[in-house]
């Protein structure tokens, strides 16, 4: 694998993490320190159950309070903060942000992986601005001093060993560089596998199922078994495995997973089986709307419940394969109803989740001689997309949205999922 390191193309590759930026954001906007305040971020002030979107680091250290608890889960102290998410500024902060990178490195060097986290690359900066660690801490204190946030870098070759840099070593140390020397002594151990980029909960199970559950297991199992089992994934993997990442900067990591997906956490209990339909086929719609708005359709339909507090079991994800993609909400709706009618038992559910994925482009999409009328609701979700998009998401709703289970009337408020 030497060999294969000596000729792979030299980067320098930052990937900056910005610390509980929801939290911290709201701290400077009440004029705290993010550092040593108590503050929550909650999804609504007031809704007992509402989320915790982000806390600050002492509000963790001290009170054990996480992103994910609830409302009422956070004590009654003088102390601490609790406010509504502010969606706008958060944006419009991280917006700020990218042109203060843009000081550092060229535009076409930066890309925004999320509100919170970006890709630079660095190369041909160090006349200007020294090596890469000289570097990463010019950016941590400017951060800091312009807009009293801080940050974790964390420096690699390529994207994804910055990133990997990043998770396992500079969000605690501040900063932090990997090579592609240290890829078996830091690399390998990884476990478990979800903390590699790029592994999910399902392929987790997969790797499972063949003896791997640590990062060098994977690099040392053998390629062409790995292909056979996974297809292209698993040669992904592979040299995922040994660091090597040949992506440009800003693709996905696994080009072979690409998804339209939509969760959603409902904002009470569903106990009745009609009221859980109804979200169903909202989530159906919002799942269909982005594969139409990126010219895809897909055959492998995937509906998951996540379950109440109350109920003995977790909840359960099951797929489905169709022989013809589809990006057709009741296409999408009917076989979530198969999935639901075979695994749901009656349990209080809380959480829903829908993806299409086995995915190609809607061009190469078939007539099917059993379903003339295909093309012409194909063609009226397209002009029901569009009507959306120029007058507002809340245009057009399927009637299930105005009743008390319907959440899609709500959610065309909110910024990114939250209060604006």
């Amino acid at each position: 694998m030497d060999e294969i390191y000596e000729s792979l193309p030299k980067q320098t590759i930052f990937c900056i993490d910005m610390k509980s930026f929801y939290a911290s954001c709201s701290a400077r906007l009440l004029g705290l320190d993010p550092l040593t305040c108590y503050l929550a971020v909650v999804a609504d002030t007031n809704r007992n159950g509402s989320v915790v979107l982000a806390a600050t680091p002492k509000l963790k250290a001290d009170f054990g309070i996480q992103t994910g608890s609830r409302l009422f889960e956070i004590p009654n102290d003088p102390r601490i903060h609790i406010v509504n998410a502010q969606m706008k500024t958060y944006l419009q902060t991280s917006v700020e942000i990218t042109n203060f990178f843009n000081r550092y490195v060229p535009m076409e060097c930066i890309h925004t992986y999320s509100v919170d986290e970006s890709f630079l690359h660095t190369d041909g900066t160090e006349r200007l601005w020294g090596d890469a660690e000289t570097l990463a801490k010019r950016i941590k204190r400017d951060m800091f001093k312009e807009f009293g946030l801080t940050c974790a870098i964390g420096i690699g070759p390529n994207m994804l060993l910055a990133k990997l840099c990043l998770d396992v070593e500079a969000k605690k140390a501040g900063i932090a560089q990997w090579k592609f020397d240290d890829v078996k002594k830091k690399l390998w151990p990884l476990s478990p596998l979800s903390k590699m980029w790029g592994i999910g909960s399902r392929l987790e199970q997969r790797l499972h199922r063949i003896g791997v559950r640590t990062v060098g297991q994977l690099a040392n199992y053998p390629l062409d078994q790995l292909e056979k089992k996974f297809g292209v994934i698993g040669n992904q993997l592979y040299y995922h495995a040994w660091g090597i990442d040949l992506s440009d900067l800003g693709t996905p990591m696994l080009e072979g997973q690409i998804s339209f997906a939509k969760s959603q956490i409902l904002l009470r209990d569903y106990d009745r089986e009609g009221e859980i339909k109804h979200v169903i086929l909202e989530i159906c719609e919002e799942v269909a709307r982005r594969a139409r708005n990126e010219k895809k359709a897909g055959r492998t339909v995937r509906l998951g419940l996540g379950y109440s507090k109350s109920e003995r079991r977790s909840g359960f994800y099951r797929s489905q394969t169709i022989a013809e993609p589809t990006n057709i909400t009741m296409d999408i709706y009917e076989i979530c109803m198969q999935l639901f009618k075979t695994h749901y038992n009656g349990e209080t559910v809380r959480k829903i989740d829908i993806s299409l994925s086995n995915v190609c482009d809607d061009t190469h999409t078939q007539l099917s001689l059993f379903d003339m009328s295909k093309p012409e609701r194909k063609k009226l979700g397209y002009v029901m997309d569009q009507i959306r998009e120029r007058y507002g998401a809340d245009t057009l709703l399927r009637a299930v949205s105005y009743t008390k289970a319907g959440t899609a009337k709500h959610r065309s408020t909110l910024v990114g999922g939250h209060k604006a």
